[in-house]
């Protein structure tokens, strides 16, 4: 019928895909690594392991971080933060191809997106309310609930049975907008930001040309990215509704703008180019721009092979910090208790511990005995609050918590840190490639590897 032609000709015409499918492995049978039973084997080291010294000491207490099944389970996590209307959404819609589907994301010039919402894999379309995520403990998603019902009415999940969500989860973010107080959105956006950003494989800050403006709420924004730079990537977007000389001036004025925020000795990467599913502007360098996309899907495709990496060193990182901790406790009772005589006053022995740790050498003693970086030590007055919390009678030395059966739980943590866990590591590194654990990856204790610059 004629009304459908004329529909069909001021259609933009769509690009080809199939650089997505290719870099991406979409159409492998299965996915490439079976990883249940190296994720079984983790579960295992950590509750018998790391927990029981987690739970003795309440390592939660002191640092707001248990880590649940869900999160040992869960796929590694592309975050895309960025001001509104930069293109978010459509970049989430492009990549899993939902466009005019039923499934795609919500787009347009307006703030659009108010909520955090996170696209995971599943069966059929289903839409999922946040307070139901929060209460599902098989899901990483649970500690979010400390952020209160105002946030999870802000939470939204959206299952796709879609292959690459098979192997990653996607979180797409409110946009942040300059000249709104944070009082405004109901709740505390930065620390649900910084709880992702925590969780994130990947991190992709995505800014439109045409509005550079790095306000109040983006410098916050890039504070709390500080420590993450090697999972950042930026993202220049609509890249080809530009000019070349536009867009030089555009790329330099970003780099301007995030030179203060970001002050590490090598910049984030930056891709430029437009993604959306139309085709690219004519006149403008369509083989760049086709270029940076597969450098940027090969990057994300780096973040799902090694994820098992990822996650062993991200469980060992953690046993180290409850050890330590662990450690410190048991330094302040043991000191404690020397203090102590028939006529002492509990309360002020105590006192006098905790305001001047260093008077009684408790953490300069944690160095001197064992294998532990100063960098690793907790705060001082991370201290005073903790103890001013749990009561330092309420704790246990080290050398009473051993069982005949169970052992010692210092030693298993020890053996957790020092062979259970490099062992794992080391397995997974066979299965692959035989020169993923060479010296060019590792660094083998000589020049490490700089983690920014592609090879």
């Amino acid at each position: 019928s004629p009304p459908e032609e004329v529909e069909d000709a001021s259609e933009p015409t769509k690009r080809d895909r199939s650089h997505l499918e290719n870099t991406l492995k979409l159409n492998e049978e299965k996915p490439a690594d079976d990883v249940s039973g190296v994720l079984q084997r983790l579960r295992k080291i950590y509750h018998s392991s790391i927990k029981p010294l987690e739970h003795s000491y309440r390592y939660n207490e002191l640092r707001q971080h248990e880590i649940t099944d869900g999160e040992i389970t869960s796929k590694p996590m592309v975050l895309f933060l960025g001001p509104w209307s930069v293109g978010k959404s459509s970049m989430i819609n492009y990549l899993l191809g939902l466009d005019n589907t039923p499934y795609q994301l919500y787009t347009g010039a307006e703030p659009t997106t108010s909520e955090f919402t996170v696209i995971m894999h599943g069966p059929k379309l289903k839409t999922i309310e946040g307070i139901v995520m929060a209460a599902d403990s098989t899901r990483s998603f649970s500690p979010l609930e400390k952020f209160g019902q105002n946030f999870l009415e802000k939470l939204i999940g959206i299952e796709v049975p879609h292959k690459l969500l098979e192997r990653v989860t996607f979180v797409d973010t409110p946009g942040i907008i300059e000249n709104r107080k944070q009082q405004e959105r109901g709740y505390p956006f930065n620390d649900v930001c910084q709880w992702f950003i925590d969780r994130a494989d990947l991190i992709f800050v995505v800014f439109d040309p045409t509005k550079l403006d790095v306000g109040l709420e983006l410098e916050m924004l890039f504070r709390q990215l500080k420590g993450r730079e090697s999972q950042i990537r930026i993202i220049l977007n609509k890249a080809d509704s530009l000019a070349t000389q536009e867009l030089m001036r555009v790329y330099g004025a970003l780099f301007w703008s995030l030179a203060p925020l970001i002050n590490v000795t090598e910049p984030p990467r930056v891709y430029v180019s437009s993604f959306w599913p139309h085709d690219y502007h004519p006149e403008t360098h369509r083989d760049l721009f086709l270029k940076e996309e597969i450098s940027l899907l090969e990057d994300l495709n780096q973040v799902i092979e090694n994820r098992m990496e990822n996650k062993i060193a991200f469980i060992r990182q953690h046993a180290i910090r409850v050890r330590i901790h662990a450690l410190l406790v048991d330094r302040y009772l043991q000191t404690y208790k020397d203090k102590m005589t028939f006529f002492s006053d509990g309360e002020l022995v105590f006192r006098d511990i905790v305001e001047d740790p260093d008077r009684f050498f408790i953490f300069k003693s944690i160095l001197a005995k064992t294998n532990v970086s100063k960098f690793d030590l907790p705060n001082r007055e991370a201290y005073k609050d903790f103890f001013g919390i749990n009561p330092i009678t309420s704790f246990k030395l080290l050398s009473q918590q051993c069982s005949y059966m169970g052992g010692c739980f210092l030693e298993k943590i020890e053996k957790a840190i020092t062979r259970e866990l490099p062992d794992l590591l080391g397995s997974i590194g066979l299965g692959k490639k035989p020169n993923v654990l060479s010296c060019d990856v590792t660094g083998c204790g000589e020049t490490p590897k700089n983690r920014y610059r592609k090879p």
